[in-house]
């Protein structure tokens, strides 16, 4: 299971960090997705990076907690504007949209690296049983 769900995220964060390309800041989000990508690719053939997932969590949570709390972040999308659609047109007068955008994908992110620690760590969790 865990194989199949690394390859699938590794084409989702590969073609996350090229619709990157005419972000305000793609220095950012590039990095972001392909060290993503990365750790599912290595996960995806059973190989540990515990140290580049543990980095990447740290970086991705301090991330995401900016974007959390920043003024026009993911809170204020939530409590200010009701959570409204994150599928319109980005506006420069709505970059609650934007950061709310952006918070969702570090917290994929987030979730698919720390799978890949915990995958690592108990490799039977990542391999169907013999047994039916």
């Amino acid at each position: 299971m865990g194989k199949f769900v690394n390859l699938f995220f590794v084409l989702v964060f590969v073609v996350c960090a090229g619709l990157q390309y005419n972000d305000p800041d793609p220095y950012i989000w590039v990095p972001i997705y392909l060290v993503a990508a990365a750790i599912c690719w290595y996960g995806a053939k059973q190989i540990q990076v515990k140290g580049l997932s543990i980095g990447a969590i740290v970086v991705y949570v301090s991330y995401a907690l900016y974007l959390f709390f920043t003024q026009d972040g993911a809170l204020s999308w939530v409590t200010e504007h009701q959570a409204e659609s994150l599928v319109q047109s980005m506006k420069a007068t709505k970059p609650w949209i934007e950061q709310a955008r952006e918070f969702g994908g570090l917290a994929i992110a987030i979730g698919l690296v720390s799978c890949n620690l915990y995958w690592a760590k108990c490799p039977a969790a990542q391999t169907p049983s013999s047994e039916l």
